[in-house]
């Protein structure tokens, strides 16, 4: 096996590992645009009911709710899409450090291996006391 296949799997690796963090917090921004939505509904619902029942300071009071709903949507949407960029940028440097740098990349990838190792022997023999 010859370097430029070392650093080519372990810059495939790390674009793997980068996409799967990068759907994972795009799930998670999805699932949360999700649950905000079916909380605006249910707002939105129990707002019409008050609006029929209630005085114009409720009404001000639920529309202020609603503003507040929408904000935190587009905050979590925000934050979602920079939580993509900030994945994104660490997945263009660690490429870049790969193919840069190849051999400390394959190195470091050795120790972190190692260490990865070494941790989980000692919680094992841990575990086995």
């Amino acid at each position: 096996m010859n370097i430029e296949s070392t650093t080519d799997k372990v810059a495939n690796g790390a674009r793997n590992i980068a996409d799967n963090v990068l759907q994972s917090a795009q799930d998670a921004v999805q699932t949360t645009r999700n649950v905000a939505n079916e909380s605006l509904d249910k707002a939105a619902t129990s707002v019409r009911e008050l609006r029929r029942e209630a005085s114009p300071v409720i009404d001000d009071l639920a529309t202020r709710a609603q503003d507040l709903a929408t904000r935190s949507i587009d905050f979590c949407a925000d934050t979602g899409a920079r939580a993509r960029r900030q994945m994104q940028q660490a997945a263009d440097a660690t490429t870049r450090y790969v193919v840069q740098q190849p051999g400390k990349s394959v190195a470091i990838a050795a120790a972190a291996g190692a260490a990865v190792t070494a941790a989980l022997l000692l919680l094992s023999s841990r575990r086995n006391r």
